[in-house]
């Protein structure tokens, strides 16, 4: 399963916590034909998400998402223009 570093916990929950973003809206991954990841703030999970909540960080991982990140990590970082990084690790 994808983990969740402390730096990217608290930026899902400062995305989470804007004022245009609805309760249990979370971070959703998802992969297109070409396997790139996709990273959206979705309302809810769609069916067949794997969801994972860690301290009010939600992320939704579409089937094929839990699949290329199974054993990953997110992390995040800023990106200087007051912005968010994320980034995945994989395992080796």
């Amino acid at each position: 399963m994808l983990t969740l570093t402390d730096k990217a916990v608290a930026a899902i929950c400062v995305l989470l916590t804007q004022d245009d973003v609805p309760a249990g809206a979370g971070l959703r991954i998802s992969s297109d034909p070409s396997k790139a990841l996709r990273l959206t703030l979705a309302p809810g999970p769609h069916a067949g998400d794997t969801v994972i909540d860690r301290s009010d960080a939600r992320i939704f991982l579409d089937p094929e998402a839990t699949e290329t990140l199974r054993g990953s990590a997110l992390d995040a970082e800023s990106d200087g223009a007051g912005g968010v990084r994320f980034a995945v690790a994989r395992p080796r």
